[in-house]
């Protein structure tokens, strides 16, 4: 069972950047894919970003253009760059790696858009 860890959420301004890390506790080329899911409150679960093993990129529709998921093999750090950020990106943001049918998750950050 990997472990997860999130970090870099926080409390920004419409407009406004923040980049969340996602540590894991071994090589983040083990799984299938990395990817990043929100939750706001009363909403389901929604993949955000996503990226493969080998290298494909995958994007809400929501937030194309504005978030870029990125990793680092030397760490098995996965980022996500949020940039111009609207009051509806509000939610709890999650770590997710997954290999074949099975989904690790972290225990979340929370970004709140407000201002």
């Amino acid at each position: 069972q990997v472990d997860l860890v999130e970090s870099g959420g926080g409390s920004v301004q419409p407009g406004g950047s923040l980049r969340l890390s996602c540590q894991a506790s071994e090589n983040i080329f083990n799984f299938n894919a990395m990817a990043w899911s929100r939750q706001a409150p009363g909403k389901q679960r929604e993949l955000v970003a996503s990226i493969n093993v080998g290298g494909r990129l995958t994007y809400a529709d929501s937030v194309k253009g504005r978030f870029t998921i990125s990793r680092d093999a030397a760490t098995n750090t996965v980022y996500l760059q949020m940039d111009s950020l609207k009051p509806e990106d509000t939610a709890i943001y999650y770590c997710r790696a997954q290999l074949l049918t099975r989904s690790s998750w972290g225990q979340g950050t929370q970004v709140t858009v407000s201002s």
